[in-house]
């Protein structure tokens, strides 16, 4: 499940085979999604340990690089590794310090909660082990991964589905129901439909993504059964399933968007309050305002070069 884009993959493979403007091209292009989401969630009083954080994010992504499958955006899993090293961050702080910890990692439920009331979902306690490279993958067995790709292949189909056919109604409570997993009610009431209209589609998406998991011929070559409800959640923020493309983001800065995908943008982004998107959100509106951190960037490159050419060095 190769979803890489042309230009991330061309970067991929001059980064792999050592290629220094490959490497500083790929920074320019995620350092400041990174950096965003780094200060969103360190808040701005630790700017200089942001910046930290995302200078090994780049480092361990190059150690990374050889365990790296592609079934991810690059974006997704720079995310991914930038959010483990900040589960570190805060674990390593004393309790109490820096506001409310290792809480602070959380994503969707830092709008929405788990009951839908507000405040924060799960602690850092409850993610998974903060192994920063790909290597957190490859050590499941081999029926987790197929289940996992099985789920993923069928959760991407259904919200393309949902975009292709402009059902973003449904696409909103599938995020709601799945990704932030708040209860019927609580979803009933922020969609402006009744307990009973979200069952129903509670059950028909669940429904067809059963089906989709138990016919896919992938799965069913590796002898592994269905996949868990438990992992829907997981994979689905794990792989950003449903997360709208960077240029979708900016044409919603823009306000070029038609007035039913400019309202799911603005859902998405504040409603749910997805801390990626926002990130990218973020760095748009930095970039558009022609911020200048270049000195960081050059900072960032100059410090990362050396592990650039170690890497290239690993087998």
């Amino acid at each position: 499940m190769n979803v890489l884009n042309q230009a991330d993959r061309f970067l991929l493979q001059g980064v792999r085979a050592g290629d220094a403007d490959a490497w500083r091209q790929l920074v320019e292009r995620y350092y400041g999604r990174l950096l965003a989401f780094a200060q969103s969630r360190l808040g701005s009083a630790a700017s200089a340990d942001a910046e930290d954080l995302c200078q090994d994010t780049l480092v361990s992504f190059l150690g990374s690089l050889p365990g790296f499958r592609e079934e991810s955006a690059l974006e997704t899993f720079l995310f991914t590794i930038l959010r483990r090293r900040i589960v570190d961050y805060f674990r390593a702080r004393p309790r109490g310090v820096g506001g409310d910890g290792a809480a602070r990692v959380c994503l969707l439920d830092d709008v929405v909660g788990r009951d839908g009331a507000g405040g924060c979902g799960p602690a850092a306690s409850s993610l998974p082990a903060p192994d920063p490279t790909a290597s957190w993958y490859a050590r499941r067995s081999e029926r987790d991964e197929c289940q996992r790709r099985a789920l993923a292949r069928a959760v991407r189909s259904v919200v393309d589905g949902l975009k292709h056919t402009g059902n973003l109604r449904d696409l909103k409570v599938m995020e709601l129901l799945f990704y932030c997993q708040r209860s019927n009610k609580a979803v009933a009431k922020a969609a402006g439909m009744s307990d009973n209209q979200v069952a129903l589609l509670k059950h028909r998406w669940l429904k067809r993504i059963r089906e989709l998991v138990a016919g896919d011929e992938h799965l069913a070559r590796h002898g592994a059964g269905a996949a868990s409800d438990a992992l829907l959640t997981e994979v689905w923020e794990t792989l950003r399933l449903s997360c709208p493309k960077r240029n979708t983001i900016g044409a919603y800065l823009l306000g070029t968007l038609d007035e039913d995908w400019q309202d799911y943008l603005d859902f998405h982004l504040h409603t749910l309050g997805c801390r990626f998107c926002l990130a990218n959100l973020d760095d748009l509106k930095r970039r558009t305002a022609s911020a200048d951190d270049s000195a960081v960037r050059r900072r960032i490159l100059a410090s990362t070069i050396g592990f650039l050419r170690r890497s290239r060095s690993e087998p």
